[in-house]
């Protein structure tokens, strides 16, 4: 858990219970459902190498790296990531996405096979009415599918997590039915999508709930998944939500890439867990993570994008600034990472920046001077300060070197 100031009173634990999301797992789709996003460019083996390479960094638990059904090209680097994965003694732990038709299946137990290392295969197929009417699909064929994947699945020495999509909009017969098929034909795992973003938190727990009763029907054993999506821009609190009813594995990826709008971001899934006290990991890495991503798909971060976008941890406003410099006199670090900060910059390895605009006092001033070195005399800084107010942004650093 990050190290909070002992001034700083949180109300966020007032409620949370002490065993909260204890032990939750992660899964990391950056490198198959993220490059679904139709503005992504797909990366090369290289950029999915080093991607995985910092999934491991940060202590996720499983990366998906692939889906090995969608053809040659698609199987020949999820064998070349999974034998990274051996060769580099990798703790991350692999899957494997496809569709409940052992055609998909096969594939990841070849790869398996030819790399020795363990895959979980990630079985999926659609369960709401409206996908069902929309496909000409009826329960019983759905069944069928459900029955003969995973069993194969199984037979093959495969692990299967199981995956309805649209569980959010499905309704409970139908998610009875295709849950305790696959349970009983041997999932170990069964996943929990909100495919389209639908859900509330409040719908997040109740299904998680529902889904939780179907496994102890079923005996128990079997653990749960949350698959979310960023539609209502609601997937953080909807996968805290259903982690705080018994999910025990979160699904997301690296800057939210994904479908449409996206999936649950795994970076601020992963900083909120840290400082929830539900995961110890060291998240210095995290803004590598972020970048390798974003210059091997695309996809940019923006600016006041949270904890790892440029403006995180920068502020030019006066009395915003003039608080973290006298906590910086203090000597206090710990006050100062949180006197005007809700996450602490040096927990994912950055630090406080005090910028000079046009909303900045002279103290904003002064520190920027003396942080670089650099005299702060009245006379330096009335000019830059001058500057400083008729300006419509916020000084660079060339112009105000320009100015001394």
């Amino acid at each position: 858990m990050a190290k909070t100031h002992p001034l700083i009173y949180d109300w966020n634990v007032v409620n949370q219970p002490p065993d909260a999301g204890s032990g939750v797992m992660l899964d990391d789709e950056t490198l198959r459902d993220g490059l679904q996003s139709p503005s992504v460019r797909m990366p090369t083996i290289e950029q999915k190498i080093r991607i995985l390479h910092l999934i491991n960094d940060l202590g996720i638990d499983t990366a998906d790296i692939g889906l090995p059904g969608a053809g040659p090209h698609v199987v020949q680097d999820v064998e070349r990531l999974a034998r990274e994965i051996v060769d580099s003694r990798l703790a991350v732990r692999a899957n494997c996405a496809s569709r409940t038709l052992i055609a998909d299946i096969q594939p990841i137990a070849d790869i398996a096979q030819r790399t020795g290392l363990d895959i979980e295969a990630c079985t999926f197929i659609g369960s709401s009415p409206i996908r069902q009417y929309a496909e000409d699909w009826t329960i019983d064929r759905l069944q069928r599918l459900t029955e003969d994947a995973v069993s194969f699945a199984v037979k093959q020495g495969l692990t299967v997590m199981y995956v309805t999509e649209d569980t959010t909009r499905a309704d409970p017969d139908s998610l009875r039915a295709l849950y305790s098929t696959a349970i009983r034909a041997g999932a170990s795992r069964i996943c929990i999508a909100d495919t389209v973003g639908h859900a509330t938190p409040a719908g997040a727990a109740a299904v998680v709930k529902f889904v939780q009763s179907i496994v102890d029907e079923c005996g128990g054993g079997v653990g749960i998944d949350w698959h979310g999506h960023r539609d209502r821009d609601l997937a953080i609190e909807n996968s805290l939500a259903a982690m705080r009813a018994g999910a025990t594995r979160l699904h997301g990826a690296a800057i939210g890439i994904g479908e449409r709008v996206g999936n649950t971001p795994m970076d601020a899934l992963l900083v909120n867990l840290v400082l929830m006290g539900v995961r110890d990991a060291d998240l210095t890495r995290l803004g590598d993570y972020c970048a390798a991503t974003s210059e091997a798909t695309g996809v940019p971060i923006p600016a006041n994008y949270p904890v790892i976008g440029r403006d995180a941890y920068r502020t030019a406003t006066g009395v915003h600034a003039a608080a973290v410099i006298k906590a910086y006199k203090k000597k206090d670090a710990v006050l100062a990472d949180a006197v005007y900060s809700g996450v602490p910059a040096s927990l994912v390895g950055r630090e406080q920046g005090i910028e000079i605009g046009p909303m900045s006092g002279k103290s904003n001033v002064i520190y920027w001077l003396e942080k670089r070195g650099l005299e702060a005399t009245d006379e330096r800084v009335d000019r830059i300060f001058a500057r400083a107010k008729g300006a419509r942004s916020v000084l660079t650093e060339v112009e105000i070197r320009q100015l001394l």
